[in-house]
Formats: structure tokens, C-alpha cells, sequence
């Protein structure tokens, strides 16, 4: 176990995702092999060459809010606001007693990246900045007229720390308040913080999530121009293939996961529902991005939860369906885990969902929380034929039984970042 005798558990859950915004309907969808992963409708998407996407249909922030705080959504970007409503909707599960919860020991730990700006905000001023010469911005325009067309407040809704400010303002978190810009691998950083926090007795309870949209035209053609995507926009529910041969890149999602971590002492006082204990971690920088440093971190992680790779139910990976990164992961899995047996199997959750980025992490995390406290594990979607560089044994199909008390999830960056959280079934 950590090295603290206090310990972290799970005690609330929020999760705004593709396959449901309800914890049931999110399990459910995973049971059922339901993908979210569908022609994308909230843009106009025909001239681009990403079509498809993991969106969440008839997102309405204000059913999640009361009157009075449904004032501050238009200060919100759709990012901050995916992670307003699973932070409100955590909080309702954890159903913390507030009158007992000393403000100064409620914390916040966020995991965000950068959140792309809307159209109408910045479109005025760019059609007076660039009318002066086709196809170039006048700057001089620009710093003349097009910048008085700027909402005054428009920094306030994309800066990366908005969630964690207003989840801490709507809720009255004066603890620790923490927003972690490590992209892809945000979240799970976040987790790692909040675990030192309670650690080191400076909260009792922390909402540990991340968020992010991708579903924005500035992203859509950023990611386009930049990331490798798949092309299967004629059968979206199979484009995503996470370690399969035919594998031929990520596809874009939006969502946000919102989790109540706690001590457990604090926890068990008040007589919380234990969804599972967050029994290790550890992070470091795979710089060569050939699996070496990646498999030290899950094995600092392992050794931190005080267990040995044959303890682990299954690994969570990362699973972006990107050709190299699926290589990379493979290799430090079968580094970890090749000698087990029986094997450990490997679930690829963006396969349902799409890549949500700085969203990633936590929503991911929640499917094995939810895999071990349910004792079932749901399969991989679209592993159709393995890949010989990828020489894990990828769990597809049918859900299986969890036989085994752990479970491993990974996550990483494109640069080398990488993090492991170590999930204890809690009995």
C-alpha cells in the first residue's frame, strides 16, 4: 500500500460522455458494446475531411444547474462546462454532508489542455483583420479595429484553470485548488495530485476530473493538419481500432469524468458508498518513446500499491488506435506482464468513446472502478486481427469475469509523458 496511512477512495462519480451521462446507461453501453462514436451533428462538418466523432447529442447544461448558477454558463466554453455538470452531478453521488466538510480540506484537482475558442467570438474580428488583403491578416488592422470586436471577458472562458475555478466557486471549495496542463495525460496527473494531497493532510475530500471537447472547428482542423486520424468516416462505430492491424489513427471525442476522492477514514466515518481505493501511482518521461521508461512507471506504480503484476486484473491502456503509440504502449504492457498466467488482458476504452484528451484519463479510469466493483469486464471494440507488433492479449467480445482484486490504467502523451493509476476492488 502507500506509503501514508491515509489512504484514497472513490466515493463519487460523475461522468458526461457519448454513451450516456447517467453512470448506468455509461456501464451499460460498455456491457453492450454501444459505441458514441457517430457522424458528428452539433457543426457543419461536410467540407472537412473529419466527419466523425465521439459528441455527446443534446448536451443541456442548465438541467444539471439551478437558476442563480445558470448565470455564469455564459462565461463557460462548451469544455468548461462538460466538466461544471460532472463535478455537480459527482458531488449529488458522493453525497458528502456539507455541514460537516470544512471548506479549507475541499480540494480541486483538474486535468485540462487547451481549450479551442468559439467562432463567434472571435469571427467578427477576423473578418475586419483580413479584409484589407486576401488571404492575410493586417495587423495593424487588427490592433486598430479588430480587437475592440474581442469580448472583453473572452480569456475567462478558454483559459485551461476555468473548470477548477468554477467547480471550486459553485461549490465552495476553498482547499487545494490544482489544474494540470499535461494534455492527453491530464487527468490522471490530476489523480496523482489529489492523492498527495490527502497524503499529506491537507484535505479530506477532493473532486479529482478532466474535460475536453475536440468537437470544435478550430480543433477539428488543428488535429486534421497535425494528427493522425482515421478515415473510416463511412463506418464510424469501426473506425477506431486500438492495436488491431488495420488499425489507421484516433478518432476526436468530447466528454468530462468527475470523481469524489476522499480519506478513507473521513469516508468510512460518514458511512460513504466505496466505489473502489486509488491504491498506487507514479508518472515519468518515456523521452526515447520505446516502452522502457513506460514500463518503470507502471512498475513504481505496482510496487507503490504494495502488489505484483500477477495481483492485476486487467491493464486499462491508453489505446489511441495511432500506429507508432499503439507500439510503444504494447511494448511496455508486454515488458510489465508477458510472464504472467494467466494472462493479463487489455482493454482499449476509446474504442467506444473516441479520444477525448485532457477527458481522457479519469473516464477511463472509471470503466475498470466500475469493472472491479461490478465484478464483469467489458471487451475492446473493433480488435478484429492482431497485430504482431502489438503482442498483448487485447480482451475483445464478450464481457469477461474479474477474477483478480487490482487493475492498471495508463496513460500518456504523444511527447513521452506517461502516468499509472492503480485501481484495489473494494470489499
Amino acid at each position: 500500500m502507500m506509503t501514508s496511512s491515509r489512504r484514497a477512495v472513490l466515493t463519487g462519480v460523475g461522468v458526461v460522455s457519448p454513451i450516456g451521462s447517467e453512470l448506468d446507461i455509461f456501464w451499460n453501453a460498455l456491457l453492450t458494446g454501444k459505441s458514441g462514436i457517430k457522424p458528428i451533428t452539433s457543426i457543419d462538418v461536410s467540407n472537412s475531411t473529419i466527419r466523425i466523432g465521439g459528441e455527446i447529442r443534446g448536451f443541456d447544461p442548465r438541467q444539471y444547474l439551478d437558476k442563480k448558477q445558470q448565470k455564469s454558463l455564459r462565461m463557460m466554453a462548451r469544455t468548461v462546462q462538460l466538466g461544471v455538470v460532472a463535478a455537480q452531478i459527482a458531488m449529488a453521488d458522493a453525497a458528502v454532508p456539507r455541514e460537516n466538510l470544512d471548506p479549507l480540506r475541499f480540494g480541486i484537482a483538474f486535468g485540462a489542455g487547451m481549450i479551442a475558442t468559439e467562432l463567434e467570438d472571435i469571427s467578427k474580428a477576423a473578418r475586419i483583420s483580413t479584409n484589407c488583403q486576401p488571404n492575410s491578416v493586417s495587423l495593424s488592422t487588427w490592433g486598430s479595429s479588430g480587437i475592440k470586436e474581442i469580448p472583453p471577458l473572452w480569456m475567462l472562458k478558454y483559459l485551461p484553470n476555468m473548470p477548477a475555478c468554477h467547480i471550486s466557486i459553485l461549490n465552495d471549495a476553498q482547499g487545494p485548488n490544482n489544474t494540470i496542463t499535461e494534455s492527453d495525460v491530464a487527468s490522471l496527473m490530476a489523480m496523482g495530485e489529489a492523492i498527495r494531497i490527502i497524503q499529506r493532510d491537507l484535505a479530506d475530500f477532493i473532486l479529482v476530473g478532466g474535460c475536453e471537447s475536440k468537437l470544435n472547428p478550430l480543433s477539428l482542423v488543428r488535429h486534421g493538419l497535425f494528427q493522425p486520424l482515421s478515415q473510416r468516416n463511412d463506418d464510424p462505430e469501426r473506425a477506431l481500432r486500438p492495436f488491431d492491424r488495420d488499425r489507421d489513427g484516433s478518432v476526436l471525442g468530447e466528454g468530462a469524468t468527475v470523481l469524489g476522492i476522499e480519506e478513507l477514514s473521513y469516508a468510512e466515518k460518514r458511512g460513504a458508498k466505496i466505489y473502489a481505493e486509488i491504491a498506487g501511482f507514479a508518472s515519468g518521461f518515456d523521452r526515447a518513446k520505446n516502452g522502457v521508461v513506460m514500463a518503470r512507471v507502471i512498475h513504481r506504480a505496482l510496487s507503490q500499491a504494495g502488489i505484483t503484476p500477477d495481483q492485476v486484473d486487467h491493464v486499462n491502456a491508453h489505446g489511441t488506435g495511432v500506429r507508432d503509440l499503439d507500439i510503444w504502449e504494447a511494448k511496455a504492457i508486454y515488458d510489465v506482464f508477458h510472464t504472467v498466467r494467466p494472462v493479463v488482458p487489455v482493454i482499449a476504452p476509446k474504442s467506444y468513446f473516441g479520444h477525448l484528451g485532457a477527458g481522457a484519463g479519469v473516464m477511463e479510469l472509471l470503466v475498470s472502478a466500475e469493472a472491479l466493483r461490478r465484478g464483469i469486464l467489458p471487451g475492446t471494440l473493433n480488435y478484429e486481427t492482431p497485430d504482431p507488433e502489438c503482442p498483448v492479449p487485447v480482451h475483445a467480445g464478450e464481457p469477461r469475469p474479474v477474477t483478480r482484486p487490482y487493475a492498471l490504467k495508463i496513460g500518456f502523451t504523444d511527447m513521452g509523458q506517461c502516468a499509472a493509476v492503480v485501481l484495489r476492488r473494494w470489499q
